[in-house]
């Protein structure tokens, strides 16, 4: 199936690029999301128009990420856990708890889906975690884990 972009997404494509991606893709992420439109000759003509109003609303969310890139870079946030025997967590730590923990800390919203774990966060220790904050813009963080108080 073919697609225009609406928006620079990593790894895709930028604005305007015509695109052949999997019907499943195009259905349930892009065109669900506004992120594109099925690549019809009035389509393509409705985006060229818009090309330019896209491209501004881009570097607009560009600006915000290198914002928020500024305040969040290098950063190292603590969650405790409970530990098993073994020294291991009962569950792991997911990007919806680290969302909220940013969101609590920082007052940044995060989506789940931005933060990219290097390798799943299962004992404790410190452990990089990207943030996919642009298609140009990726931060990372440190999550530092810890035993709870009552385990020390």
């Amino acid at each position: 199936m073919q697609v225009i972009l609406l928006e620079n997404l990593k790894n895709v494509g930028k604005i305007g690029d015509i695109i052949k991606v999997k019907r499943g893709y195009a259905r349930n992420f892009l065109i669900k999301f506004n992120k594109a439109l099925i690549a019809s000759k009035i389509n393509i003509l409705e985006v060229n128009k818009r090309k330019e109003l896209l491209n501004s609303k881009d570097l607009e969310f560009k600006k915000i990420a290198k914002d928020i890139f500024e305040k969040l870079n290098k950063k190292k946030f603590v969650v405790e856990k409970l530990l098993t025997e073994n020294n291991e967590l009962y569950g792991s730590v997911k990007p919806t708890e680290i969302s909220k923990l940013i969101l609590n800390k920082e007052n940044i919203e995060i989506k789940p889906s931005q933060i990219d774990l290097v390798k799943e966060i299962k004992t404790i220790g410190d452990f990089v975690v990207k943030l996919n904050l642009h298609s140009e813009v990726q931060a990372s963080i440190i999550i530092q884990v810890n035993k709870t108080e009552e385990q020390k």
